[in-house]
């Protein structure tokens, strides 16, 4: 699908590089076929020397010619970025965004350009194990929606939306989630620590339990085993155990409500991104909370 075909990276921090380096492994492309755009000359030597990917800092240099056009930079950098580009993308060109917040109308408009497709993946698809929720502009054809699909599926898994609004969604849910299993398990090491562990013995234990869980979780599901996870839970706490007992303290202390009100904050703060507004202030999301 890929043969003679040119990709552009608008942005080469973190998940630009990832999708640099995991459509060259999983062969999708060849390093020759990438073209990426970056103002920084240090990170386009530093891409040039790894993985013999050519680079620019111009950006609409980066797109002539682009069958893919794919926005990896940060929502504060947009506007700059698209404006840099309208009207500089080819007409037949797929466009594919993973800017957090910003929508496909504000996408296309800004670049005057219809082929849209807005992803939201999250960190892990940097070692090939994420997850991205995507949806597609009704003037995207059948053939870009698979290219875009397999584009994606070297980050990982991925689920297609109909509705853009799942987007704003996935990015508080699992684009943002490993920011909250990180700070989860930085407090489990943190406890097991004050419990007389050494912090690399509580670090292995800790993500051990936490990855065994999921896949636990996961294969339950594989074996046709349609449990909710209340039921698993149930499996783990018996009667006046320690687990009833650590239960009782996290659901008085409210983590569920923290969870869900955090999510929700993550969800409001990236349709406040699409809409170019600045982050509340902490006082005033204790106000409206």
């Amino acid at each position: 699908m890929f043969t003679n075909r040119k990709i552009a990276i608008i942005g080469s921090g973190a998940m630009g590089t990832a999708m640099m380096i995991a459509l060259i492994r999983r062969g999708v492309v060849t390093c020759q076929a990438i073209v990426a755009a970056d103002p920084l000359n240090e990170r386009l030597e530093e891409l040039a020397q790894s993985y013999q990917i050519y680079g620019v800092t111009d950006n609409a240099a980066a797109v002539h010619q682009a069958d893919v056009v794919i926005l990896s930079i940060k929502p504060q950098q947009l506007d700059k970025v698209l404006e840099s580009l309208h009207g500089a993308i080819e007409p037949q060109a797929l466009v594919l965004s993973i800017v957090a917040g910003a929508t496909i109308e504000k996408i296309s408009n800004g670049l005057n350009h219809p082929s849209i497709v807005r992803a939201m993946p999250n960190t892990p698809a940097q070692i090939g194990a994420g997850i991205t929720v995507w949806t597609a502009a009704a003037s995207v054809s059948r053939e870009q929606r698979e290219m875009a699909r397999l584009i994606l599926q070297t980050f990982g898994e991925e689920i297609f939306m109909e509705d853009e609004i799942f987007l704003d969604a996935a990015t508080a849910l699992s684009g943002t989630g490993p920011a909250y299993i990180f700070l989860f398990m930085e407090a489990m090491v943190d406890a097991g620590v004050h419990l007389g562990f050494q912090r690399n013995v509580a670090e292995k234990l800790v993500s051990q339990t936490v990855l065994g869980s999921a896949q636990y979780y996961l294969k339950s599901i594989e074996n046709g085993n349609d449990l909710h996870l209340a039921h698993l839970r149930n499996q783990v706490t018996s009667p006046a155990g320690t687990s009833a007992a650590a239960l009782y303290y996290l659901e008085k202390a409210g983590f569920r409500t923290a969870i869900s009100r955090a999510i929700w904050a993550a969800y409001e703060r990236s349709r406040e991104l699409g809409e170019g507004k600045k982050m509340r202030s902490p006082e005033r999301i204790a106000k409206v909370d």
